[in-house]
C-alpha cells in the first residue's frame, strides 16, 4: 500500500507544479497575444486548471473502469473549488464576495444549471434509453456547456466595452514560441501524471476499505483541484481576486462538461446508472454552495464571523457535512 501512496503523492506533486506552470505561461501567452484577461480567467484558465479532472476522469472510465471514481473526482472537485473560496476569505480583511465583481453571477448561474442537469441525468438514468451507448442527457450537458461559454464570453465582452482595448505586450515571435513550448510541455506532464492517478487511487481505496465514491470525492478531487488552489492563492497575493473567482466558477462549469465526456467514453453501459446515487449529495451541495456565493455577490457582506464571512462559513459547514455523509 505504501508504494501506491508514494506514487500517488508523486503524481499529485507533478500535477500541482505543472498545473501552476500551465497557468503562469497561459497568462504570459495572453499578455504576448493581447487576449482578454477576463477571458483567460473565466474560460482558458479554468479549462487549463481543470485538465487533471478531464484526464483523470477519462482514465478512470477507460483504464480502470471505475465510474464511481470518475464521478467522485469530478463532482468532488466542484465542491472543493467552492471550499477554496472559504480558504481565500480567511486571507483577506473584508468578505471576499464584497471584493469581486457581481458579474460572476453569470458563471455561477450556468454552473447551477449544469449541476441540476447532471443530477436529473443520474436520477432518471434507469428510466431512459441510451442513444447508441451514451445517455440522451449527455448531448444536453455538452450543448449547455457551450452555451455557457458563449454567454459568459458575451457578458464579459459587454462589461469590457468601456475599457481601453488591450494591446499585445512587446515580444518577438521567438518569445511567443518559447512560452507556447513550455506551456505544452507542462500540459504533457499534467496529462501523464493524471493518467496514473485513478490506478493508484483505486488500489489505495481497495486496500484501505474506502469506497470509490468517498475516495474520489475527497482525496482524488483535492489532488486534481490543487492547481486551482495554488493559482487562487497566487492571484490573491497579486490582488487579482476576480481572476481567482473566475477560475473557480469557470472550473465548475467545465467539470460538468467533463462528466458528459466521461459518459461518451464509458462503453460498458449507462455511465449515470453505473455510478452511486450518493453523488447526488455532492451535486446538491455544489448547487447550495454556489447559491450561497450568489447571495454573497448580491448582498455584498461587510462583516465576518471570526475569520470568515457568513457565506463562506456556510460553505465550509456544508463541505464538512458532505464529507461525513459520504464516509
Amino acid at each position: 500500500m505504501y508504494t501506491n501512496i508514494l506514487w500517488f503523492l508523486l503524481c499529485a506533486a507533478l500535477i500541482t507544479f505543472s498545473g501552476t506552470q500551465l497557468s503562469k505561461y497561459g497568462n504570459q501567452l495572453a499578455d504576448l497575444t493581447g487576449l482578454s484577461k477576463a477571458w483567460i480567467g473565466l474560460i482558458l484558465m479554468a479549462t487549463v486548471t481543470s485538465l487533471p479532472e478531464l484526464v483523470t476522469g477519462l482514465s478512470a472510465v477507460i483504464v480502470v473502469e471505475a465510474p464511481d471514481l470518475a464521478a467522485g473526482n469530478i463532482l468532488g472537485s466542484c465542491v472543493f473549488n467552492l471550499l477554496i473560496l472559504s480558504l481565500l476569505d480567511v486571507m483577506v480583511k473584508k468578505p471576499i464576495t464584497s471584493l469581486v465583481k457581481p458579474s460572476h453571477l453569470v458563471a455561477g448561474s450556468f454552473g447551477i444549471m449544469l449541476l441540476a442537469s447532471a443530477g436529473v441525468a443520474i436520477v432518471l438514468a434507469t428510466q431512459t434509453t441510451n442513444v447508441l451507448w451514451f445517455s440522451p442527457f449527455t448531448p444536453v450537458l455538452l450543448l449547455l456547456y457551450f452555451a455557457s461559454m458563449r454567454g459568459i464570453f458575451l457578458h464579459e465582452k459587454s462589461q469590457s466595452e468601456t475599457d481601453v482595448d488591450r494591446q499585445p505586450a512587446s515580444g518577438t515571435k521567438s518569445t511567443i514560441r518559447k512560452a507556447l513550448f513550455i506551456y505544452c510541455l507542462h500540459a504533457l506532464i499534467v496529462i501523464s501524471a493524471a493518467l496514473f492517478l485513478p490506478y493508484f487511487g483505486e488500489n489505495i481505496a481497495q486496500q484501505t476499505g474506502l469506497s470509490d465514491s468517498f475516495f474520489g470525492t475527497l482525496f482524488l478531487a483535492i489532488t486534481t483541484s490543487l492547481p486551482e488552489f495554488v493559482i487562487s492563492i497566487s492571484a490573491l497575493r497579486i490582488g487579482a481576486l476576480d481572476m481567482a473567482m473566475g477560475n473557480l466558477m469557470g472550473s465548475n462549469v467545465f467539470n460538468i462538461f467533463v462528466l458528459g465526456i466521461c459518459d461518451l467514453f464509458y462503453t460498458s453501459g449507462s455511465f449515470y446508472a453505473a455510478i452511486s446515487q450518493t453523488h447526488l449529495l455532492s451535486i446538491l451541495a455544489s448547487i447550495v454552495m454556489t447559491a450561497v456565493v450568489a447571495i454573497g455577490l448580491i448582498v455584498r457582506p461587510e462583516k465576518k464571523i471570526w475569520r470568515l464571512s457568513l457565506d463562506t462559513f456556510t460553505i465550509l459547514i456544508i463541505y464538512i457535512l458532505l464529507m461525513f455523509t459520504l464516509k
